[in-house]
């Protein structure tokens, strides 16, 4: 292992690889035959930065993979800089495709779009209609123009990002357009944890708690599709590639699935199943090349998958030391990376952007408040970002310079950067921290329990809640605000009692 502040190598001796994916991430990483050839003909990779400058002189520009290899080495591992704090949890970061807008998600109804080539100035601010406890996704249309929000709820909002507005308030100031994803007949309540525009931006496609993918036609403005997926809950759906015909999705079965849309006489059988996961999966990110992904499961490891033909809640428990070496017995992964931590929400994954790194590595959020980069070729953990704070469930990478910006659970959008515009990381000089405890109350008050993440009788449990009350602005250094909110899941009263701590740093 080798350790330098962020930059950070750690080898797995018995990691291995697909070797069709390594000779195709080699081409979009190494430089041309005929650039070595011309300025570093005997000596081994990397080129330098000067000779490759200087061979460009003589040859003209660079190939896609020439800039890969010339910008792929700098790793965004500077930092990290605030863009900006709230006072609710950020769920959602990601870059526009072209790398000039920002979308944050967070839990306190907000979502904001930052102008990344104006000082990250925030272009849009928008109050989220009709919020089932959080942002769980968003998606930008392919021209830009149209931003869809999703929540646990069964309607996915429409919001105009385009307009000249800069407060977008649910019909107040902005019209937010609300699409039905449920079909005629569905008598539960769902929640939506992932939506995606199709690259045309004539569908958007979503994963629910309802175990369905939802597909909806924009031009029609129906749902044109709603079939069970998986056995429990869809966390996730991807497009394989621009054409659109083929769907990635995973869920709380452990298993990811293959759909094309072009073959299949019923949209509910999965032209493909692939198993290696042991436990549920949060995210997939498509390599977008319609043969290749890699998924994040609960079981703390992202999966690379090739396209072919004991109880535990990750949400309140650690995950179990004995199952962290378990191996799925049908594992069909063609690569499996360990030591970031898949707990408490949908961390997600992803590849590196194709035009500056080749796809080279593959980054994550982590429960351990760290934004994780690996290797794809070796497995190598190769930088660790330590935002020295809470979970960070989103991370974006810029796809054109060396930037990625981390969604965290201490309320903070934060940058990384090589080599780092600022002189010296700055956070901010309040950090609102969001603290969040549950009280489940059923019919029967000998099941009522403390959510955290313990179960606890009915006096303990209001015992604990007025003793946290009470410990209001004790030690001077923080100051307490405290909510209660109510609502309902399935037929079960939920009394959510939020504190948000305001700590000088």
């Amino acid at each position: 292992m080798r350790e330098d502040k962020n930059s950070v190598e750690v080898f797995d001796k018995s990691f291995s690889i697909d070797e069709e994916i390594s000779q195709l991430t080699k081409l979009r990483t190494e430089p041309t035959e005929n650039l070595r050839k011309t300025t570093y003909p005997r000596q081994k990779l990397p080129i330098p930065i000067v000779r490759m400058l200087s061979g460009r002189e003589a040859m003209g520009r660079f190939t896609v993979a020439d800039c890969s290899h010339a910008v792929g080495r700098y790793l965004p591992v500077n930092g990290p800089w605030c863009i900006d704090s709230m006072d609710s949890r950020a769920y959602v970061s990601q870059f526009s495709d072209d790398g000039s807008l920002l979308i944050a998600g967070f839990q306190g109804s907000n979502i904001r779009v930052y102008d990344v080539e104006n000082q990250w100035k925030v272009r849009k601010n928008i109050i989220a209609k009709s919020l089932h406890w959080t942002i769980t996704d968003t998606s930008l249309s392919p021209n830009k123009r149209l931003l869809a929000y999703a929540s646990m709820s069964a309607t996915v909002h429409i919001v105009d990002v385009g307009s000249a507005t800069t407060e977008s308030h649910a019909n107040v100031t902005e019209i937010h357009d609300g699409l039905d994803f449920s079909a005629v007949g569905d008598e539960h309540a769902f929640g939506i944890f992932s939506v995606k525009f199709s690259s045309d931006g004539r569908e958007l496609i979503a994963g629910s708690s309802y175990d369905s993918i939802h597909i909806y036609d924009l031009e029609a403005n129906r749902l044109k599709s709603r079939f069970e997926a998986h056995l429990y809950d869809v966390n996730t759906v991807t497009f394989a590639d621009e054409t659109g015909n083929v769907i990635y999705s995973g869920g709380d079965d452990s298993i990811c699935k293959v759909w094309d849309r072009r073959c299949s006489n019923s949209d509910s059988k999965a032209a493909g199943a692939l198993s290696g996961h042991i436990e549920g999966i949060t995210y997939i990110d498509s390599r977008g090349d319609g043969r290749y992904f890699i998924s994040n499961g609960k079981d703390q490891t992202i999966k690379f998958f090739k396209r072919k033909g004991s109880y535990w809640d990750y949400r309140n428990m650690a995950y179990p030391s004995k199952a962290k070496n378990l191996k799925h017995p049908r594992d069909q992964s063609i690569a499996t990376y360990r030591g970031h931590a898949v707990l408490c929400t949908l961390i997600r994954c992803h590849f590196s952007p194709a035009h500056n790194t080749g796809q080279k590595y593959i980054y994550t959020g982590s429960h351990d408040g760290c934004v994780y980069i690996y290797e794809v070729i070796t497995g190598a953990q190769v930088a660790k970002l330590d935002l020295r704070g809470s979970t960070v469930r989103d991370c974006s990478w810029h796809p054109y310079y060396p930037i990625l910006v981390s969604s965290s659970w201490d309320c903070i959008v934060a940058r990384w950067e090589f080599p780092g515009t600022d002189a010296k990381p700055i956070l901010t000089k309040k950090r609102k921290l969001r603290r969040c405890f549950y009280v489940w109350l059923s019919l029967k008050p000998s099941l009522w329990c403390f959510y955290d993440p313990c179960f606890f009788s009915i006096s303990t449990c209001l015992f604990l809640l007025s003793k946290y009350a009470s410990q209001y602005g004790k030690d001077g250094k923080h100051s307490r605000k405290l909510f209660i909110n109510k609502f309902k899941k399935d037929k079960i009263s939920i009394i959510e009692l939020v504190a948000i701590d305001e700590e000088s740093n």
